[in-house]
């Protein structure tokens, strides 16, 4: 009896090794079915399939910067704060004189202002700091040109009369470009960029929804890059399909445009990949239609198979759900050589994935104008554990000394980041 019982035994134990085994393959299998690989300039991508893990929401809580506790730099990089205090700093522009502009806005009970900082006297600390402007709507992209000072507020392009050097503006401003506003909480950001003449202007303007949830008609000039004359007139969509485009810069040498993009959610922990791409003049990213190339989305099936067909492929995947919004090409000599020429990006931080990712700023090496190697983190430290972070980078600026500044606008603070 005792060996009949041993042998039922074994082979109960047989029987759960084999089911597991196969509900293993049967899973492996599921999440292969519908993968894809994609190559990008950089990398051979191998994208799972849509729900392949299921959706969740994750949201740390952002507790802030205990004193003494920084962001970590590579070895021979020193981290000091630029300025604190401040109410949601998201973006910072450096005009012509190096006066230094930062947007404070946020989703929810925003400031909604500009802040002049000035390093008077060059030592990487601002002596003067003041209100510039005020009364904004939700204002992000910054541009000096042709004597106006521009601000890109949610709801529109404004322009302000501006002298070299002001230290306040109080004029009206003029609402040259009205721009599509609502929609999706995280996608209210506008940013500027002036190509090399200053002869044109580019918007970027997000969605309104994760992936046209309310329709596409919703949508109208949104998801795109726009390109204005400086007065706001011929306004013209640029390049599509792009989710969310917010960090916009020219890849140094060249006359290509570069935009980083928070790509969407709700597919899984993998899908979709972030990334920074070249943009090409009257192309097609995706949205919502396709991912990551001609990748469809199964919540848009079948409904543009023409534009599936003509989705262009981006350069750099940058890691899924990390909310990848600052951009900035490092076009000084202060940084090692390794960095010259090659893009920084700040990765606000994820909700939509189980484990967090981003909460960093990556940097993606570049050689003759084109990227060369996969993105290698530079500025962490931003999370104490799974359920907590510091803050979250999101603009990312080079200053005139060689330095990068880093907004964090859940910690209030701007991070300068100066080598050795």
């Amino acid at each position: 009896m005792k060996n009949q019982c041993l042998t039922i035994i074994a082979i109960l134990a047989v029987i759960s090794a084999v089911s597991c085994n196969n509900e293993k393959k049967e899973k492996d299998e599921a999440m292969q079915s519908g993968a894809d690989s994609v190559v990008t300039v950089t990398d051979s991508l191998r994208l799972p399939a849509p729900f392949a893990t299921e959706s969740v929401e994750n949201r740390p809580e952002e507790a802030g910067w205990p004193d003494g506790k920084m962001p970590v730099a590579p070895e021979g990089f020193v981290v000091t704060k630029f300025a604190d205090k401040l109410n949601s700093p998201r973006w910072t522009y450096i005009a012509p004189n190096g006066d230094i502009f930062v947007a404070e806005s946020a989703t929810r009970k925003s400031a909604d202002r500009i802040t002049l900082l000035r390093d008077v006297n060059k030592d990487g600390t601002p002596e003067m700091r003041e209100i510039f402007l005020e009364k904004l709507n939700k204002p992000l992209g910054m541009l000096v040109l042709n004597g106006f000072f521009y601000v890109a507020n949610t709801d529109g392009l404004y322009r302000y009369p501006y002298k070299d050097g002001e230290t306040k503006i109080t004029s009206k401003g003029e609402k040259i470009v009205e721009l599509p506003a609502g929609g999706y909480n995280n996608h209210w950001t506008r940013n500027l960029l002036a190509n090399a003449n200053g002869s044109k202007i580019y918007i970027s303007v997000g969605s309104a929804s994760n992936v046209a949830d309310h329709g596409i008609d919703e949508e109208k000039r949104r998801a795109n890059i726009l390109e204005v004359n400086p007065d706001g007139s011929g306004e013209r969509i640029y390049a599509s399909g792009l989710r969310n485009p917010v960090g916009m810069d020219w890849a140094p040498g060249s006359n290509v445009l570069w935009t980083a993009v928070n790509e969407r959610d709700k597919l899984g922990d993998e899908l979709v990949p972030d990334y920074i791409t070249s943009v090409k003049e009257g192309g097609f990213y995706g949205w919502p239609y396709a991912y990551f190339g001609q990748n469809e989305d199964p919540r848009r099936k079948g409904e543009r198979p023409d534009l599936i067909a003509k989705t262009i492929v981006p350069d750099v995947p940058v890691g899924s759900h990390t909310a990848s919004l600052g951009l900035v090409f490092y076009d000084k000599t202060m940084f090692p050589a390794k960095y010259h020429n090659g893009a920084f990006v700040g990765q606000h931080g994820s909700w939509n994935r189980s484990t967090l990712s981003g909460y960093k700023v990556v940097f993606v090496p570049f050689k003759n104008g084109k990227p060369s190697g996969k993105p290698q983190d530079f500025l962490t430290g931003f999370v104490e554990n799974e359920k907590k972070v510091y803050g979250r980078p999101v603009g990312v600026t080079v200053m005139n000394d060689g330095s990068l500044l880093v907004n964090d606008d859940s910690g209030n603070v701007i991070w300068r980041v100066s080598a050795k």
